[in-house]
């Protein structure tokens, strides 16, 4: 008998991901550092990126405003004499951080003391304090008013007198936020969702109907894993990621700075246009189709009123996949980074599945797992990760092209 196509797909990824043991890491720099004390601080889900992408540009003007290599996200700071980049990125940081979580910012600042402490006293010292403090207060002032702390104000369809749930949508004032390097948030906004009367649209309700079901009996017991694995999200879902890549390829200051900086651009930016791909089109999410499949008008759709996934549904619209078009992103950013879908086999855990580890060889392969997660966790159809996806790349792309930009290449513009 033919196994069921996620099933098929899922045998593929674990042929490209090698699920053995993790080579030894390269060394780590102060951009990496922040960033790995940034994803413990940060706050969960979207907002939680917003924040990274303040860090990682507030480091990467502090230290581009050294060399002047870059042309910078807000401003080039003036600088004179020798400035130690390794202070200047931390002190950005730790602003930022600080700032935007005035609970922990003893903790942050203690961090930041014990970085310092190991760089020489004297004047490059000083100036890069003074510096990174600077880019830290320019990052905060430029994004203050961004709207990405714009109270709820979605209006759910019902009618007068009906109770509808209660509880608060997640992103919904994300279409109007201001993007880090997108045009608009609407910029790669995507064609309508597929017809509820198409055979595909049977296809992809039934696919999830199937292996996303909490009790499923059709899903492996490796993708149950999987799907839990990927439950996680925002900052600890991808930067770590990253963060081993940037250190195997062995970045100065500058570089590591840059690469981030546009990692946690095309992230943000992904969510933002994610959010308003998914209120512009209200699409159901599964849990809802299926318990009303009846009402679509298809044949092939059967209701199942008691229907639930392997978890609580995200309080936001199906359509398209946030975490696809978040590993889209990624991805994306990544390759125009080592050149490459092929990367020198890096590991993940995940606080939503203890104990497990998850290693891979491969950029695609990961992308597909996380697209395949979303379908065995009961959360999405297959056309909708397919679509996340392609938008993830469109969004990496464009930052990588247009952020942050060589000065040459800025120039000549």
């Amino acid at each position: 008998m033919e196994l069921p196509t996620s099933t098929r797909i899922f045998s593929r990824i674990l042929c490209g991901a090698a699920l053995t043991g993790l080579a030894a890491a390269g060394s780590a720099n102060v951009i990496t550092d922040w960033d790995e004390r940034a994803v413990t601080v940060a706050a969960p889900g979207a907002m939680g990126e917003r924040e990274m992408a303040m860090v990682h540009l507030a480091m990467f003007d502090a230290v581009n405003s050294i060399s002047s290599r870059y042309r910078p996200y807000l401003t080039r700071i003036a600088t004179a004499g020798a400035i130690s980049e390794e202070a200047a990125a931390a002190s950005a940081a730790a602003g930022v951080l600080a700032e935007l979580h005035a609970d922990k910012a003893g903790e942050i600042r203690a961090a930041l003391a014990d970085q310092l402490a190991r760089i020489p006293d004297g004047a490059s010292k000083a100036g890069g304090v003074q510096l990174g403090e600077q880019a830290a207060a320019r990052l905060l002032a430029g994004r203050a008013a961004d709207g990405a702390s714009d109270p709820d104000t979605y209006r759910p369809r019902s009618t007068p007198g009906i109770y509808v749930p209660t509880t608060a949508m997640v992103g919904s004032a994300w279409p109007k936020m201001t993007p880090f390097a997108l045009t608009s948030a609407s910029q790669f906004r995507p064609s309508a969702p597929i017809p509820l009367s198409s055979a595909e649209w049977a296809d992809d309700f039934n696919e999830v109907k199937s292996l996303g079901a909490r009790n499923s009996t059709e899903r492996p017991a490796q993708a149950t894993e999987t799907a839990r694995f990927w439950l996680m999200v925002g900052p600890r879902a991808y930067h770590p990621i990253a963060r081993q890549l940037v250190e195997r390829k062995h970045l100065d200051v500058v570089d590591s700075a840059r690469w981030m900086a546009l990692y946690s651009v095309a992230l943000t930016d992904a969510y933002i246009a994610v959010f308003d791909a998914k209120y512009h089109y209200e699409f159901w999410r599964p849990i809802t189709a299926i318990r009303n499949g009846d009402l679509g008008g298809n044949p092939a759709t059967v209701r199942d009123p008691a229907w639930q996934p392997i978890d609580n549904t995200p309080a936001h619209p199906e359509y398209p996949c946030a975490h696809c078009i978040e590993s889209g992103a990624a991805v994306t950013v990544l390759e125009a980074l080592l050149g490459s879908e092929n990367i020198p086999e890096i590991s993940m855990t995940s606080p939503t599945a203890p104990g497990v580890t998850h290693h891979w060889s491969s950029l695609r392969a990961m992308s597909e797992e996380v697209a395949n997660a979303r379908i065995w966790a009961g959360f999405h159809y297959r056309f909708s990760t397919r679509v996340g996806t392609a938008m993830g790349r469109n969004v990496g792309q464009y930052v990588v092209q247009n952020a942050l930009q060589p000065e040459s290449v800025a120039n000549s513009k």
